[in-house]
């Protein structure tokens, strides 16, 4: 079995808890449903938010989806004067069969706008 990493985002719309959680979630759910994976299959996640998201922790909301025993780290994303506002970014690492060319990145709501390049 390979480990392969999945990416992902999505812009939230404030900086309010509830929807950092509610759209970090989303995300989560996404990856593991597009990419046909169950929790222990998931290796580690590492989560970034932009600097003006700072009322919650991404990794909660993987927490409350059951990722009990996988191991999360959250990080500040640069700040680039440029940069898409208020997105939450992960780095899943996965154990798959499935080649690479099969792995499902996702790219929600605004920040869609980050990988014009794949078919949402």
């Amino acid at each position: 079995m390979a480990v392969r990493a999945i990416r992902g985002a999505v812009q939230i719309d404030a900086d309010e808890r509830d929807q950092v959680l509610e759209a970090t979630a989303e995300l989560v759910s996404e990856v593991m449903r597009r990419n046909a994976l169950e929790t222990d299959d998931v290796i580690s996640v590492l989560f970034t938010a932009t600097p003006d998201l700072k009322s919650e922790f991404p990794a909660l909301a993987a927490r409350k989806l059951g990722f009990t025993d996988v191991p999360l780290m959250c990080a500040t994303e640069i700040a680039v004067p440029h940069a898409l506002p208020r997105v939450v970014r992960l780095m899943a690492h996965v154990e798959t069969d499935r080649p690479r060319s099969d792995l499902q990145h996702v790219y929600l709501r605004g920040a869609q706008a980050l990988r014009l390049d794949i078919a949402q």
